[in-house]
């Protein structure tokens, strides 16, 4: 037969569907490794860290020295009451925030910062790895070379933690990333080293987990419901929460006991891991083109009939 360029651009075009069909076909038939790596155990050999509200007595000692140990400064004075009114931003890894009943009822201190989420979905989001969540210790750092820019790690956080800094040539992601640096000393996290009232407490979350059922059973009825947030809340995290007040009055959301990406990105780590996205648009340029070859070949086809003639390709 003869080889016209008809002839090779249907045989191309043949073999790429049969190859995008193959892999759709592989990608929805063995979901099992997607599945396999959603799932996520919390890590109670990570580390970790406590804080009790009723113990907080507002001091801000902790945001102080998580100011001396990062590299950000402040855009307000640490003991300034309208700090106490702020969110945790682009200039501070964490904040204490205060929380003030209408009805009059007892007020409360809050510690805002990154929870180092077990399953975090800042990082199941980020399509270049610039997030990740470290083996050993779990705990959720940021890349500044893998970073774009996108800021779709701050529209996914249900905490609201993740800051870019919009100022300056070199902008950057701002969160606590647990003082790494001082861990690779061997000190503890600075917030939890200067905490006068142990209000803030550094340790595995094993450990912490038992201290915090150690706390409430001190004090029956103290502490809302009798738990610490983040003990499954959301997949479960490595800083808990044991607090009087309600936990969402306190800007800790309602997320269930599964993780954002296991309930709402999965489907996109599979698009991610399977490169579906690139294989679904070549594969509709495919069907766009083999759409048009059909009515060039019918053309063809009726000038053949009409003329007994047909131009080769």
């Amino acid at each position: 037969m003869e080889i016209t360029r008809r002839n090779l651009l249907q045989s191309i075009t043949k073999s790429v569907v049969g190859t995008f069909a193959g892999g759709a076909v592989l990608s929805v038939a063995d979901p099992a490794p997607a599945q396999a790596e959603e799932r996520q155990t919390p890590p109670d050999k990570t580390i970790a860290m406590l804080y009790d509200a009723i113990k907080c007595i507002g001091c801000q000692s902790c945001v102080s020295a998580c100011v001396e140990a990062s590299d950000v400064s402040p855009d307000h004075p640490i003991d300034s009451p309208r700090q106490l009114r702020r969110e945790q931003h682009d200039t501070n890894k964490s904040a204490i925030k205060l929380y003030r009943p209408a009805d009059g009822g007892p007020y409360s201190f809050v510690k805002q910062q990154c929870v180092h989420c077990v399953d975090p979905a800042c990082v199941a989001s980020c399509m270049f790895k610039a997030l990740k969540k470290e083996a050993g210790t779990g705990i959720v750092t940021w890349s500044p070379s893998l970073c774009v820019g996108c800021r779709y790690c701050e529209i996914v956080c249900p905490y609201h933690i993740p800051k870019f800094q919009w100022q300056g040539i070199n902008p950057k992601i701002v969160k606590c990333e647990f003082c790494k640096g001082r861990l690779l000393q061997g000190k503890d996290p600075a917030c939890a080293s200067v905490c006068p009232t142990h209000a803030v407490v550094y340790g595995t979350r094993a450990n912490l987990l038992r201290e915090a059922a150690s706390r409430i059973g001190k004090s029956p009825g103290r502490y809302y419901q009798g738990r610490a947030f983040g003990d499954r809340d959301g997949g479960g995290t490595q800083v808990l929460y044991l607090t009087q007040a309600p936990f969402e009055k306190l800007g800790l959301p309602s997320l269930g006991t599964e993780s954002i990406p296991g309930r709402y990105l999965k489907w996109q780590k599979r698009i991610y891991g399977y490169l579906l996205i690139p294989s679904l648009l070549y594969a509709a340029l495919v069907c766009v083109l083999r759409k048009n070859w059909r009515s060039h070949d019918a053309q063809l086809n009726e000038k053949e009939r009409s003329t007994g003639l047909r131009p080769q390709l």
